[in-house]
């Protein structure tokens, strides 16, 4: 099935379009949702929301960028109402200063599992920020708009969660979260 075929369908609400669509999507679209959400099922829910977002708003769909990047930025932004509802991002600047240790590249020798279990141990905030900026690729300006806070706030909520990672990385610190 072709793009277009697949969104012709959807618009006509074919169940086998739906079917199609999540078949090939729900494993994208879950991995996104566990990186924001800390708990599998919180996940899953959230995967299942944003399908159900996709097929009942499939009409606004412009054919601008890329179906799938469409889809995404609906599941991420079912994933941040969900944070927004149940887990406070708590996205105040911190009164310590974290230090940032600059030959730190660690980073580049986790595995993907490692990794996830490093984001969700950071505060909500940073987790959503970092999510936003490095992985999803946004711009501070797309965040601040994202989660109505100033630029300001998300560069540094992107900085403290990438000074906590890299103290995490390199063992000066203990998760508490």
């Amino acid at each position: 099935m072709s793009e277009p075929e697949i969104i012709k369908g959807l618009l006509k609400g074919e169940g086998k379009a739906q079917k199609f669509v999540y078949e090939k999507y729900a494993a994208i679209m879950l991995g996104i949702c566990i990186r924001y959400l800390k708990n599998q099922m919180d996940a899953e829910e959230i995967m299942l929301n944003g399908f159900v977002r996709i097929f009942g708003n499939i009409g606004q769909f412009e054919n601008k960028g890329s179906f799938e990047g469409w889809m995404k930025r609906i599941v991420i932004n079912e994933a941040l109402g969900f944070l927004r509802k149940k887990e406070p991002l708590h996205l105040a600047i911190e009164k310590e200063h974290i230090q940032v240790a600059a030959d730190a590249n660690a980073e580049m020798d986790l595995a993907v599992e490692d990794l996830l279990n490093l984001l969700h141990d950071l505060p909500a905030g940073y987790r959503t920020v970092f999510n936003l900026y490095a992985i999803e690729g946004y711009s501070h300006k797309e965040i601040a708009e994202m989660l109505d806070i100033t630029e300001g706030t998300s560069k540094s909520q992107l900085s403290k969660a990438r000074a906590l990672l890299q103290k995490r990385l390199t063992g000066q610190e203990i998760s508490t979260y």
